[in-house]
Protein backbone atom coordinates (compact mmCIF):
# COMPACT_ATOMS: atom_id res chain seq x y z
CA UNK A 1 0.00 0.00 0.00
CA UNK A 2 1.17 3.37 -0.90
CA UNK A 3 2.15 5.32 1.89
CA UNK A 4 0.90 9.08 2.31
CA UNK A 5 3.29 11.22 4.38
CA UNK A 6 1.50 14.84 5.30
CA UNK A 7 3.10 17.86 6.94
CA UNK A 8 1.38 18.51 10.36
CA UNK A 9 0.94 21.88 11.34
CA UNK A 10 0.57 21.14 15.08
CA UNK A 11 3.94 19.19 14.82
CA UNK A 12 5.36 21.02 12.36
CA UNK A 13 7.08 17.64 10.46
CA UNK A 14 5.84 15.48 8.27
CA UNK A 15 3.86 12.96 9.27
CA UNK A 16 3.38 9.26 8.02
CA UNK A 17 -0.90 9.04 7.89
CA UNK A 18 -2.10 6.37 10.05
CA UNK A 19 -6.04 6.47 9.64
CA UNK A 20 -7.85 6.25 12.89
CA UNK A 21 -10.19 3.56 10.77
CA UNK A 22 -8.78 2.64 7.22
CA UNK A 23 -12.73 1.79 6.18
CA UNK A 24 -13.72 5.65 6.98
CA UNK A 25 -10.77 8.10 6.31
CA UNK A 26 -12.38 11.26 7.21
CA UNK A 27 -11.30 14.78 6.47
CA UNK A 28 -13.06 18.16 7.29
CA UNK A 29 -12.16 21.48 4.90
CA UNK A 30 -13.19 25.32 5.71
CA UNK A 31 -15.65 26.29 3.34
CA UNK A 32 -16.75 29.50 1.96
CA UNK A 33 -19.00 31.90 3.88
CA UNK A 34 -21.39 32.38 0.95
CA UNK A 35 -21.66 36.67 0.63
CA UNK A 36 -20.22 36.57 -2.30
CA UNK A 37 -18.26 35.19 -5.45
CA UNK A 38 -15.33 32.68 -4.60
CA UNK A 39 -11.72 34.59 -5.27
CA UNK A 40 -9.01 32.74 -6.66
CA UNK A 41 -7.46 32.35 -3.59
CA UNK A 42 -10.88 30.62 -1.88
CA UNK A 43 -10.26 27.63 -4.45
CA UNK A 44 -6.74 26.79 -3.41
CA UNK A 45 -7.35 24.99 -0.50
CA UNK A 46 -10.33 22.95 -2.71
CA UNK A 47 -7.81 22.04 -5.04
CA UNK A 48 -5.55 20.81 -2.62
CA UNK A 49 -8.28 18.59 -0.24
CA UNK A 50 -9.63 17.10 -3.87
CA UNK A 51 -6.18 16.51 -5.38
CA UNK A 52 -6.06 14.67 -1.40
CA UNK A 53 -9.47 13.01 -1.63
CA UNK A 54 -8.60 11.57 -4.88
CA UNK A 55 -5.41 10.02 -3.27
CA UNK A 56 -7.37 8.77 -0.66
CA UNK A 57 -10.03 7.12 -2.52
CA UNK A 58 -7.31 5.13 -4.89
CA UNK A 59 -5.28 4.28 -1.41
CA UNK A 60 -7.71 2.95 0.72
CA UNK A 61 -10.89 2.74 -1.65
CA UNK A 62 -13.57 5.03 -3.52
CA UNK A 63 -16.35 4.33 -1.04
CA UNK A 64 -13.27 4.02 2.15
CA UNK A 65 -13.25 8.47 2.37
CA UNK A 66 -15.26 10.74 4.32
CA UNK A 67 -15.16 14.33 2.90
CA UNK A 68 -17.04 17.25 4.51
CA UNK A 69 -16.81 20.95 3.65
CA UNK A 70 -19.09 23.67 5.16
CA UNK A 71 -21.05 26.68 4.46
CA UNK A 72 -21.25 29.85 6.65
CA UNK A 73 -24.80 30.69 6.04
CA UNK A 74 -24.61 33.02 9.25
CA UNK A 75 -22.39 36.09 9.15
CA UNK A 76 -22.54 39.67 9.26
CA UNK A 77 -21.72 40.40 5.70
CA UNK A 78 -24.60 37.98 4.36
CA UNK A 79 -27.29 39.89 6.93
CA UNK A 80 -25.63 43.35 5.68
CA UNK A 81 -26.56 42.39 1.77
CA UNK A 82 -30.23 40.95 3.28
CA UNK A 83 -30.69 44.52 4.92
CA UNK A 84 -29.58 46.21 1.69
CA UNK A 85 -32.03 44.47 -0.12
CA UNK A 86 -34.91 44.90 2.16
CA UNK A 87 -34.16 48.80 2.34
CA UNK A 88 -33.99 48.64 -1.62
CA UNK A 89 -37.72 47.59 -1.52
CA UNK A 90 -37.70 43.89 -1.58
CA UNK A 91 -41.19 42.71 0.06
CA UNK A 92 -39.54 39.38 1.43
CA UNK A 93 -38.85 38.92 4.70
CA UNK A 94 -35.42 39.36 6.08
CA UNK A 95 -34.80 35.32 6.58
CA UNK A 96 -36.36 35.43 2.87
CA UNK A 97 -33.85 37.08 1.92
CA UNK A 98 -31.29 35.97 3.49
CA UNK A 99 -31.81 32.51 2.64
CA UNK A 100 -32.58 33.80 -1.19
CA UNK A 101 -28.51 35.30 -0.82
CA UNK A 102 -27.39 32.10 0.35
CA UNK A 103 -29.17 30.02 -2.36
CA UNK A 104 -27.36 31.93 -4.78
CA UNK A 105 -23.94 32.22 -3.31
CA UNK A 106 -24.33 28.47 -2.74
CA UNK A 107 -24.95 28.01 -6.67
CA UNK A 108 -22.52 30.28 -7.70
CA UNK A 109 -19.96 28.76 -5.42
CA UNK A 110 -21.16 25.07 -7.42
CA UNK A 111 -20.47 26.10 -10.69
CA UNK A 112 -17.00 27.95 -10.31
CA UNK A 113 -15.60 25.31 -8.26
CA UNK A 114 -17.02 22.88 -10.34
CA UNK A 115 -15.67 24.44 -13.64
CA UNK A 116 -12.11 23.67 -12.67
CA UNK A 117 -12.45 19.98 -11.74
CA UNK A 118 -13.55 19.92 -7.96
CA UNK A 119 -15.22 16.92 -6.84
CA UNK A 120 -18.25 18.08 -4.43
CA UNK A 121 -17.94 16.73 -0.84
CA UNK A 122 -19.64 13.90 0.36
CA UNK A 123 -21.56 16.20 2.64
CA UNK A 124 -21.80 20.05 2.83
CA UNK A 125 -23.34 21.11 6.26
CA UNK A 126 -24.86 24.35 6.11
CA UNK A 127 -24.02 26.57 9.59
CA UNK A 128 -27.89 26.64 10.11
CA UNK A 129 -28.86 23.57 9.76
CA UNK A 130 -25.95 22.69 13.26
CA UNK A 131 -27.25 25.78 15.45
CA UNK A 132 -28.96 22.88 18.11
CA UNK A 133 -25.93 21.21 18.07
CA UNK A 134 -24.04 24.56 18.84
CA UNK A 135 -26.00 25.45 21.73
CA UNK A 136 -25.50 21.56 22.88
CA UNK A 137 -21.65 21.99 22.46
CA UNK A 138 -21.18 25.38 24.26
CA UNK A 139 -24.02 24.10 27.41
CA UNK A 140 -21.46 21.51 27.46
CA UNK A 141 -18.33 24.26 27.70
CA UNK A 142 -19.92 26.25 30.20
CA UNK A 143 -20.58 23.43 32.66
CA UNK A 144 -17.29 21.64 32.30
CA UNK A 145 -15.55 25.13 33.35
CA UNK A 146 -13.88 26.47 29.94
CA UNK A 147 -16.59 28.96 29.15
CA UNK A 148 -19.11 31.48 30.56
CA UNK A 149 -22.33 34.05 29.89
CA UNK A 150 -21.99 37.38 30.17
CA UNK A 151 -24.54 40.20 29.14
CA UNK A 152 -26.08 37.92 26.57
CA UNK A 153 -22.93 36.52 25.43
CA UNK A 154 -21.22 33.66 25.96
CA UNK A 155 -17.12 33.36 26.02
CA UNK A 156 -14.97 30.35 25.70
CA UNK A 157 -11.77 30.95 28.49
CA UNK A 158 -8.88 30.40 26.92
CA UNK A 159 -7.09 30.31 30.08
CA UNK A 160 -8.80 27.11 30.74
CA UNK A 161 -7.55 25.15 28.05
CA UNK A 162 -3.04 24.79 28.30
CA UNK A 163 -2.26 23.90 25.09
CA UNK A 164 -4.36 27.17 23.29
CA UNK A 165 -1.74 28.51 21.49
CA UNK A 166 -0.05 25.48 20.05
CA UNK A 167 -1.02 25.47 16.38
CA UNK A 168 0.07 28.75 15.73
CA UNK A 169 2.99 28.44 17.77
CA UNK A 170 2.52 31.64 20.17
CA UNK A 171 1.68 31.69 23.85
CA UNK A 172 -1.72 33.38 25.01
CA UNK A 173 0.53 36.31 26.16
CA UNK A 174 2.46 36.65 23.42
CA UNK A 175 -0.75 36.57 21.27
CA UNK A 176 -2.21 39.54 23.88
CA UNK A 177 0.70 41.48 22.85
CA UNK A 178 0.86 41.29 19.31
CA UNK A 179 -3.36 41.01 18.26
CA UNK A 180 -6.10 43.00 17.66
CA UNK A 181 -8.37 40.92 19.82
CA UNK A 182 -11.85 42.95 20.40
CA UNK A 183 -11.84 44.77 23.55
CA UNK A 184 -14.94 44.26 25.68
CA UNK A 185 -16.02 45.00 29.21
CA UNK A 186 -17.18 41.50 30.11
CA UNK A 187 -14.50 39.76 28.94
CA UNK A 188 -12.76 37.48 31.88
CA UNK A 189 -9.57 37.92 28.99
CA UNK A 190 -8.60 39.76 26.18
CA UNK A 191 -8.20 36.60 24.54
CA UNK A 192 -11.35 35.05 25.52
CA UNK A 193 -13.63 34.07 22.20
CA UNK A 194 -16.77 34.90 21.51
CA UNK A 195 -19.29 31.24 21.25
CA UNK A 196 -22.72 33.39 21.25
CA UNK A 197 -23.75 36.77 20.75
CA UNK A 198 -27.12 38.58 20.98
CA UNK A 199 -29.75 39.54 17.73
CA UNK A 200 -31.72 42.27 17.53
CA UNK A 201 -34.72 41.96 16.21
CA UNK A 202 -33.72 42.95 12.69
CA UNK A 203 -31.17 40.21 12.65
CA UNK A 204 -31.68 36.59 12.31
CA UNK A 205 -31.52 34.60 15.85
CA UNK A 206 -32.34 31.70 17.66
CA UNK A 207 -33.64 30.89 20.81
CA UNK A 208 -31.22 29.51 23.47
CA UNK A 209 -30.50 29.72 27.32
CA UNK A 210 -28.46 32.55 27.04
CA UNK A 211 -31.03 34.63 25.11
CA UNK A 212 -32.01 35.07 21.68
CA UNK A 213 -28.63 35.35 19.50
CA UNK A 214 -26.39 33.47 16.86
CA UNK A 215 -23.32 31.85 17.19
CA UNK A 216 -19.68 33.12 16.63
CA UNK A 217 -17.72 31.94 13.62
CA UNK A 218 -15.47 28.90 15.59
CA UNK A 219 -18.29 26.86 17.18
CA UNK A 220 -19.52 26.31 13.56
CA UNK A 221 -16.87 23.94 12.34
CA UNK A 222 -16.19 22.32 15.87
CA UNK A 223 -20.06 21.59 15.57
CA UNK A 224 -20.40 20.22 12.54
CA UNK A 225 -17.54 18.40 12.41
CA UNK A 226 -18.06 16.37 15.40
CA UNK A 227 -21.95 15.60 14.12
CA UNK A 228 -20.92 14.32 10.82
CA UNK A 229 -16.92 13.00 11.71
CA UNK A 230 -17.20 12.18 15.35
CA UNK A 231 -14.99 13.64 17.79
CA UNK A 232 -12.12 12.73 16.42
CA UNK A 233 -11.54 12.45 12.72
CA UNK A 234 -8.24 12.58 10.63
CA UNK A 235 -7.34 15.79 8.64
CA UNK A 236 -8.50 19.23 8.80
CA UNK A 237 -7.40 21.78 6.80
CA UNK A 238 -8.04 25.42 5.19
CA UNK A 239 -5.85 28.55 4.30
CA UNK A 240 -2.85 29.21 6.37
CA UNK A 241 -4.75 32.27 7.19
CA UNK A 242 -6.90 30.38 9.14
CA UNK A 243 -4.66 28.87 11.33
CA UNK A 244 -5.08 31.42 13.86
CA UNK A 245 -7.50 32.43 15.59
CA UNK A 246 -10.11 29.77 13.73
CA UNK A 247 -8.73 26.71 13.76
CA UNK A 248 -6.64 27.50 17.22
CA UNK A 249 -9.54 28.38 18.67
CA UNK A 250 -11.88 25.24 17.00
CA UNK A 251 -8.68 23.23 18.75
CA UNK A 252 -9.76 24.79 22.33
CA UNK A 253 -13.09 24.20 22.32
CA UNK A 254 -13.64 21.18 20.13
CA UNK A 255 -10.54 19.39 22.59
CA UNK A 256 -12.51 20.93 25.83
CA UNK A 257 -15.82 19.49 24.63
CA UNK A 258 -14.54 15.84 23.66
CA UNK A 259 -11.39 15.78 26.43
CA UNK A 260 -10.61 12.10 25.37
CA UNK A 261 -11.02 12.66 21.79
CA UNK A 262 -8.16 13.72 19.56
CA UNK A 263 -10.44 15.75 17.10
CA UNK A 264 -8.09 16.14 14.17
CA UNK A 265 -5.21 14.24 13.83
CA UNK A 266 -2.90 15.95 11.52
CA UNK A 267 -3.35 19.49 10.44
CA UNK A 268 -3.01 21.02 6.71
CA UNK A 269 -2.48 24.33 5.68
CA UNK A 270 -2.25 25.87 2.17
CA UNK A 271 0.07 28.83 1.35
CA UNK A 272 -1.45 32.27 0.38
CA UNK A 273 -2.12 33.55 -2.97
CA UNK A 274 -0.01 36.23 -4.86
CA UNK A 275 -0.29 37.30 -8.84
CA UNK A 276 1.96 38.40 -10.84
CA UNK A 277 4.52 38.60 -7.88
CA UNK A 278 1.91 41.02 -5.73
CA UNK A 279 -0.76 40.16 -2.82
CA UNK A 280 -3.62 39.73 -3.82
CA UNK A 281 -5.90 42.66 -3.08
CA UNK A 282 -8.48 45.47 -4.24
CA UNK A 283 -6.22 48.06 -3.19
CA UNK A 284 -3.91 46.59 -5.36
CA UNK A 285 -6.57 46.19 -8.70
CA UNK A 286 -5.43 42.79 -8.52
CA UNK A 287 -8.36 41.31 -6.93
CA UNK A 288 -10.47 38.41 -9.24
CA UNK A 289 -12.88 35.73 -8.93
CA UNK A 290 -12.93 32.65 -10.51
CA UNK A 291 -15.79 33.46 -12.16
CA UNK A 292 -13.68 36.82 -13.64
CA UNK A 293 -11.14 33.98 -14.84
CA UNK A 294 -14.05 31.86 -16.73
CA UNK A 295 -15.51 34.82 -17.99
CA UNK A 296 -12.52 36.07 -19.74
CA UNK A 297 -12.18 32.79 -21.33
CA UNK A 298 -9.29 30.85 -19.02
CA UNK A 299 -10.84 27.60 -19.09
CA UNK A 300 -11.16 25.94 -15.66
CA UNK A 301 -9.09 23.20 -16.29
CA UNK A 302 -5.73 25.78 -17.13
CA UNK A 303 -6.83 27.25 -13.71
CA UNK A 304 -6.56 24.12 -11.79
CA UNK A 305 -3.18 23.32 -13.90
CA UNK A 306 -1.28 26.43 -12.69
CA UNK A 307 -2.99 26.15 -9.32
CA UNK A 308 -1.32 22.69 -9.20
CA UNK A 309 2.07 23.73 -10.11
CA UNK A 310 3.30 25.02 -6.84
CA UNK A 311 3.23 22.92 -3.47
CA UNK A 312 0.08 23.63 -1.34
CA UNK A 313 3.04 24.87 1.55
CA UNK A 314 4.35 27.26 -0.52
CA UNK A 315 2.72 30.99 -2.05
CA UNK A 316 1.26 30.45 -5.33
CA UNK A 317 1.68 33.19 -8.34
CA UNK A 318 -0.83 33.23 -10.60
CA UNK A 319 0.56 35.04 -13.90
CA UNK A 320 -0.72 35.27 -17.30
CA UNK A 321 2.72 33.16 -18.59
CA UNK A 322 1.93 30.25 -16.04
CA UNK A 323 -1.88 30.13 -18.24
CA UNK A 324 -0.53 30.34 -21.77
CA UNK A 325 1.88 28.08 -20.50
CA UNK A 326 -0.89 25.90 -19.27
CA UNK A 327 -3.19 26.28 -22.03
CA UNK A 328 -0.52 24.84 -24.28
CA UNK A 329 0.49 22.31 -22.11
CA UNK A 330 -2.92 21.00 -21.64
CA UNK A 331 -3.85 20.97 -25.53
CA UNK A 332 -0.43 19.11 -26.60
CA UNK A 333 -1.05 16.52 -23.71
CA UNK A 334 -4.72 16.17 -24.81
CA UNK A 335 -3.80 15.76 -28.57
CA UNK A 336 -1.22 12.93 -27.33
CA UNK A 337 -3.87 11.08 -25.35
CA UNK A 338 -7.02 11.45 -27.92
CA UNK A 339 -8.38 8.05 -28.64
CA UNK A 340 -6.28 6.28 -25.93
CA UNK A 341 -7.60 4.06 -23.18
CA UNK A 342 -5.65 4.77 -19.55
CA UNK A 343 -3.46 2.89 -17.98
CA UNK A 344 -4.69 0.04 -15.30
CA UNK A 345 -2.91 2.63 -12.72
CA UNK A 346 -1.15 6.16 -12.43
CA UNK A 347 2.56 5.93 -12.91
CA UNK A 348 4.20 4.88 -9.85
CA UNK A 349 6.64 8.40 -10.08
CA UNK A 350 3.36 10.29 -9.50
CA UNK A 351 2.24 8.48 -7.03
CA UNK A 352 5.37 8.55 -5.09
CA UNK A 353 5.01 12.36 -5.77
CA UNK A 354 1.31 12.95 -4.64
CA UNK A 355 2.23 10.54 -1.55
CA UNK A 356 5.03 12.39 -0.22
CA UNK A 357 3.50 15.53 0.92
CA UNK A 358 0.64 16.14 -2.03
CA UNK A 359 3.82 17.11 -4.26
CA UNK A 360 1.10 18.05 -7.44
CA UNK A 361 4.53 20.29 -8.57
CA UNK A 362 6.33 16.99 -9.00
CA UNK A 363 4.11 14.99 -9.99
CA UNK A 364 3.25 17.40 -13.03
CA UNK A 365 7.02 17.09 -13.78
CA UNK A 366 6.37 13.88 -13.59
CA UNK A 367 3.45 13.89 -16.56
CA UNK A 368 5.43 15.69 -18.78
CA UNK A 369 7.89 13.06 -18.46
CA UNK A 370 5.58 10.61 -19.47
CA UNK A 371 4.46 13.19 -22.11
CA UNK A 372 7.89 12.89 -23.52
CA UNK A 373 8.36 9.59 -23.68
CA UNK A 374 5.16 9.41 -25.36
CA UNK A 375 3.64 6.84 -22.67
CA UNK A 376 0.33 8.19 -23.47
CA UNK A 377 -1.58 5.25 -21.29
CA UNK A 378 0.34 6.15 -17.94
CA UNK A 379 -0.21 10.00 -19.27
CA UNK A 380 -3.79 9.88 -19.10
CA UNK A 381 -4.13 7.63 -15.84
CA UNK A 382 -1.99 9.64 -14.17
CA UNK A 383 -2.88 13.15 -14.74
CA UNK A 384 -6.46 12.16 -13.96
CA UNK A 385 -5.15 11.15 -10.54
CA UNK A 386 -4.65 15.22 -10.21
CA UNK A 387 -8.12 15.88 -11.85
CA UNK A 388 -6.61 16.54 -15.59
CA UNK A 389 -7.29 15.28 -18.59
CA UNK A 390 -10.81 14.40 -17.70
CA UNK A 391 -13.36 14.16 -20.53
CA UNK A 392 -15.56 16.49 -18.73
CA UNK A 393 -13.14 18.92 -18.46
CA UNK A 394 -11.92 18.82 -22.41
CA UNK A 395 -14.63 21.05 -23.74
CA UNK A 396 -12.63 23.96 -24.22
CA UNK A 397 -9.84 22.61 -26.56
CA UNK A 398 -12.55 21.19 -28.97
CA UNK A 399 -14.47 23.37 -31.85
CA UNK A 400 -18.18 23.39 -32.05
CA UNK A 401 -19.71 22.66 -34.91
CA UNK A 402 -20.57 26.03 -35.81
CA UNK A 403 -16.96 26.71 -35.58
CA UNK A 404 -15.59 23.41 -37.42
CA UNK A 405 -17.93 23.94 -40.22
CA UNK A 406 -16.38 27.75 -40.82
CA UNK A 407 -12.52 26.47 -40.10
CA UNK A 408 -13.83 23.53 -42.69
CA UNK A 409 -15.32 26.76 -45.23
CA UNK A 410 -11.90 28.29 -45.04
CA UNK A 411 -9.98 25.74 -45.77
CA UNK A 412 -11.89 24.97 -48.81
CA UNK A 413 -12.00 28.55 -49.90
CA UNK A 414 -8.20 28.01 -49.52
CA UNK A 415 -8.11 24.98 -51.89
CA UNK A 416 -9.64 26.98 -54.38
CA UNK A 417 -7.84 30.29 -54.26
CA UNK A 418 -4.64 27.96 -54.52
CA UNK A 419 -5.97 26.50 -57.75
CA UNK A 420 -7.03 29.23 -59.54
CA UNK A 421 -3.10 30.83 -58.08
CA UNK A 422 -4.68 33.42 -55.99
CA UNK A 423 -2.21 33.25 -53.92
CA UNK A 424 -2.63 36.29 -52.22
CA UNK A 425 -6.14 35.18 -50.93
CA UNK A 426 -4.68 31.79 -49.92
CA UNK A 427 -1.95 33.23 -47.89
CA UNK A 428 -4.40 35.76 -46.36
CA UNK A 429 -6.79 32.80 -45.18
CA UNK A 430 -3.56 31.01 -43.54
CA UNK A 431 -2.28 34.12 -41.45
CA UNK A 432 -5.77 34.54 -40.63
CA UNK A 433 -6.33 30.98 -39.00
CA UNK A 434 -2.86 31.75 -37.44
CA UNK A 435 -4.38 34.81 -35.57
CA UNK A 436 -7.46 33.29 -34.85
CA UNK A 437 -5.81 30.29 -33.12
CA UNK A 438 -6.42 27.09 -35.50
CA UNK A 439 -3.04 25.49 -36.19
CA UNK A 440 -3.90 23.59 -39.88
CA UNK A 441 -1.09 20.74 -40.89
CA UNK A 442 -1.24 19.99 -44.30
CA UNK A 443 -0.74 16.42 -45.11
CA UNK A 444 -0.79 14.08 -48.22
CA UNK A 445 -3.95 12.78 -46.67
CA UNK A 446 -5.37 16.80 -47.03
CA UNK A 447 -5.35 19.35 -44.02
CA UNK A 448 -5.50 18.58 -40.53
CA UNK A 449 -6.66 21.11 -38.07
CA UNK A 450 -6.60 22.34 -34.12
CA UNK A 451 -7.35 24.65 -31.94
CA UNK A 452 -4.57 26.38 -30.33
CA UNK A 453 -3.59 28.72 -27.30
CA UNK A 454 -6.14 31.82 -27.36
CA UNK A 455 -8.62 30.38 -29.71
CA UNK A 456 -11.30 33.11 -30.50
CA UNK A 457 -14.54 31.83 -32.01
CA UNK A 458 -16.20 35.41 -32.85
CA UNK A 459 -12.82 36.46 -34.34
CA UNK A 460 -13.20 33.61 -36.91
CA UNK A 461 -16.69 34.23 -37.59
CA UNK A 462 -15.24 37.16 -38.66
CA UNK A 463 -12.32 36.33 -40.64
CA UNK A 464 -14.67 34.10 -42.31
CA UNK A 465 -17.48 36.70 -43.30
CA UNK A 466 -14.24 39.06 -44.17
CA UNK A 467 -13.34 36.63 -46.95
CA UNK A 468 -16.41 35.48 -48.06
CA UNK A 469 -16.04 31.75 -47.00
Amino acid sequence: MVRIRLTNTRTRRKEEMTPIDASNVRLYLCGPTVYDRAHLGNARPVLVFDVLVRLLRHVYGADAVTYVRNFTDVDDKINAEAQRRKAAGSPLSLEQLIAERTEETVGWYHDDMDAIGAGRPDHEPRATAYVGQMIEMISDLIAKGHAYAAEGHVLFDVRSFPDYGKLSGRSVDDMIAGARVEVAPFKRDPMDFVLWKPSTDDLPGWDSPWGRGRPGWHIECSAMSAALLGPSFDIHGGGIDLQFPHHENEIAQSCCAHPQASFANIWLHNEMLQVEGKKMSKSLGNFFTVRDLLDKGVPGEVIRFVMLSTHYRKPMDWTEAKAREADATLRRWRGLVAGIEPATSPAPAVLEALADDLNTAGAIAALHDLAGQGDAPALLASARMLGLLLPEMGAWTEAGDDAAALIDSLLTARAEARKSRDFARADAIRDGFAAVGVEVKDTPQGPEWSLSTGFDADALAKLAADLGA
